[in-house]
């Protein structure tokens, strides 16, 4: 299953990302994720079904210092997610 995150709200300069890149690798997922110029977070995984549950669960909270407004995910091809470990990309 492979899933695009688009994730709003103050999750710039809070440690968003490294925080998120942790919890898809305790997961298992395989991705990336980087910091959009407008202040937004995005994401692409893919793993198993519950594992991205878990994950997505996890990106509408996100960690403390962040406050999340909204999280829209987009089902997505397994192709587009590449084997490997999780990267955090550069912002685009």
């Amino acid at each position: 299953m492979a899933k695009h995150l688009h994730i709003t709200g103050i999750v710039q300069g809070v440690g968003y990302r490294a925080s998120l890149d942790l919890q898809a690798r305790t997961l298992g997922l395989y991705g990336w994720v980087r910091n959009r110029r407008d202040g937004s977070v995005e994401a692409m995984i893919r793993g198993e079904v519950d594992a991205v549950q878990k994950f997505i669960e996890w990106a509408r909270r996100g960690p403390p210092a962040a406050r999340v407004s909204g999280v829209t995910v987009h089902e997505v091809e397994d192709a587009l997610v590449a084997d490997g470990q999780f990267e955090v990309l550069p912002t685009k």
